[in-house]
């Protein structure tokens, strides 16, 4: 691998939006280290990503980590930097967890595991990455949040009260990490058409929503900026979606 290839890590990179973004910076040259708590799944997508990396100089990796796991999580991306030289310019903050019910029905193991999936997550890779980025003087780090971490909903108990988090988190990341020269950025997308919150794989079908690769193509957009420009919240919907 050349040493001018960017490096990135893409977390829950296995599938939905993870996989997309995954995608798009491999077309983009990037050497793209992928994780998944999932290890079946995520040795499909490395096999078929690898397919399709073409002749653009990509390459992919990837290794299951639990990101609630702030050990596995130290682990993963200390192991991508000493392969790099001490190099990451990239990190997606994909994993997350959708699990929804009344708040009087759920229990507090469902709440904390969404919670530390995807709050305590994100704050894990955020800080591990922030630290290699830190001595080069620049990197981007991208936060995928919701339009739940503004808009709570019925039912959305643990998952807003995450992305609530993960919005405070991210922006608070970019005051602290911006004279630094480590651009952290947040989006936010509305309904994207991916099985996200259908563990059985039922979800996705329908074409009104956002696709994971308009999300990836976000991500894409974010890292042409020039250096004094950080575009640092940005919101996606569905142009048209289904009339109340």
């Amino acid at each position: 691998m050349a040493e001018t290839s960017r490096i990135a890590i893409v977390t829950g990179g296995s599938r939905g939006i993870g996989r997309a973004v995954a995608e798009a910076l491999l077309g983009q040259g990037y050497h793209v280290h992928i994780c998944s708590k999932r290890p079946e799944s995520l040795e499909k997508a490395v096999d078929e990503l690898r397919g399709r990396a073409g002749s653009g100089g990509g390459a992919v990796e990837g290794k299951p980590v639990d990101v609630r796991h702030e050990g596995e999580v130290d682990f993963f991306v200390r192991g991508v930097a000493e392969a790099h030289g001490g190099r990451i310019d990239l990190l997606v903050n994909n994993a997350g967890l959708g699990t929804f019910g009344p708040v009087d029905e759920m229990s507090g193991e469902t709440f904390r595991e969404v919670v530390e999936t995807n709050l305590f997550g994100c704050f894990y890779f955020l800080r591990a990455v922030a630290r290699v980025m830190k001595p080069r003087g620049e990197g981007w780090i991208v936060n995928i949040a919701s339009l739940a971490a503004k808009n709570p909903m019925a039912g959305g108990a643990a998952y807003n009260a995450s992305k609530f988090g993960l919005l405070g988190l991210s922006e608070a990341s970019m005051l602290d990490l911006r004279q630094s020269g480590i651009r952290v950025a947040t989006i936010l997308p509305g309904s994207v058409d991916t099985d996200f919150g259908h563990p059985s794989g039922s979800g996705g079908g329908q074409p009104w929503r956002l696709q994971p690769r308009d999300v990836a193509a976000m991500v894409l957009h974010l890292l042409t900026y020039p250096e004094n420009a950080l575009p640092s919240l940005v919101e996606m919907r569905p142009t048209r979606p289904p009339k109340k």
